[in-house]
């Protein structure tokens, strides 16, 4: 690509504006304009020659000025704060929520907080200072009540996967407590007592649901609950595959797991390949991945639908924002689904 050439020879302290981008990438104003709000119907060629001129200039849009140029005073952009989007269930989750901005004619501004509580209300602010029209937010903090003057004041807000606290804000999300006692009962049936549960942080939603999820399994079935098979905290695929050795090291080790989402699911697996024991213990995983039919044996999982979490809340969303629905209203939740590969299938004492 030949490179730009400098619009001109204004002196360094001369405020740059969107003329001189335009001059710069050799289009129209309205060009500028329809790129900096993620609107359709400009070329990528264009667009990155207009991004390029944005970033020689060190150009940043007045946005208050965007706003009180568009009729609707919207940007026809909106945030999306995630825990992690590198993993596999957010991104997915992401990608459906793009898909149905795009269609709309909207931008996505994403950021994560790697499930740190102090990084939500940050990274929230950073978002809600670009002029967002919404946001859609999967929550950490203990509390979201730093959110509800914004709402008041007609910020539009959705959460995914997990239930707010503190505000007043719709959800999207799976049932995380039937899923576990689905998972939990699943084993059951095959003939295990000994069901030990790997699961995240209890500061999370999910975990915690997951958690009573499982515990109202075993008490349905009139089993034994041995707290030291419960294992919490399990953040990343390392703490659960350590979780999951010392499990299997006891005196009395469980014969089958419970594995609270899919990172724990994958160090949980590793362990049981290196001490031999996947054919042996039998294991149900919540969260699907892309691996997980090639695994020997292929892993059992109560499946989620993050895709269709991201477009209800997306669709919700702009709803909201077109003032079709309330601001508030109950969670919705969206099913999961059982799907028997094999793992969750063995029976206690397969390897006598």
């Amino acid at each position: 690509m030949t490179p730009l050439s400098p619009p001109g020879n204004e002196p360094p302290e001369a405020r740059v504006t969107i003329r001189d981008v335009a001059r710069l990438a050799g289009v129209g104003i309205k060009t500028v304009s329809r790129v900096i709000n993620g609107e359709p119907n400009v070329s990528e060629h264009t667009a990155v020659r207009v991004r390029q001129a944005i970033t020689q200039l060190r150009w940043e849009p007045d946005i208050r000025a965007r706003n009180l140029r568009r009729a609707d005073g919207r940007t026809h952009t909106i945030g999306l704060l995630l825990g992690s989007v590198s993993n596999p269930f957010a991104a997915e989750m992401h990608r459906a929520i793009e898909d149905v901005a795009a269609n709309r004619g909207y931008a996505v501004l994403a950021s994560s907080h790697d499930d740190d509580p102090a990084r939500e209300g940050t990274a929230m602010a950073a978002i809600l200072g670009r002029r967002v029209d919404g946001v859609i937010l999967m929550p950490i903090a203990a509390s979201q009540a730093y959110l509800q003057t914004d709402i008041d004041r007609g910020l539009t807000v959705v959460c995914v996967d997990r239930e707010p606290s503190g505000a007043l804000i719709p959800s999207i999300r799976s049932d995380a407590r039937v899923a576990a006692s689905v998972a939990t009962r699943h084993l059951i049936r095959r003939g295990h007592h000994r069901i030990a549960l790997l699961h995240d942080d209890e500061n999370i939603w999910t975990a915690r649901e997951r958690r009573y999820g499982y515990l109202d399994a075993m008490r349905f079935a009139g089993l034994e609950i041995d707290e030291s098979l419960i294992v919490g905290g399990l953040s990343t695929p390392e703490l659960s595959g350590a979780a999951s050795d010392r499990l299997m090291r006891i005196q009395d080790p469980p014969t089958a797991l419970v594995c609270g989402n899919n990172l724990i699911t994958i160090g949980a697996v590793r362990t049981l390949q290196r001490l031999s024991l996947q054919h042996d213990i039998a294991l149900v995983g919540i969260d699907d991945f892309d691996t997980a039919d090639l695994i020997a044996p292929p892993i059992t999982v109560v499946a989620q639908r993050p895709s269709q979490i991201g477009r209800l809340a997306a669709d919700q969303l702009f709803a909201m924002i077109d003032g079709t629905l309330p601001r508030s209203g109950p969670p919705i939740s969206v099913p999961t689904d059982l799907i028997e590969r094999g793992s969750g299938e063995i029976g206690p004492g397969s390897s006598d």
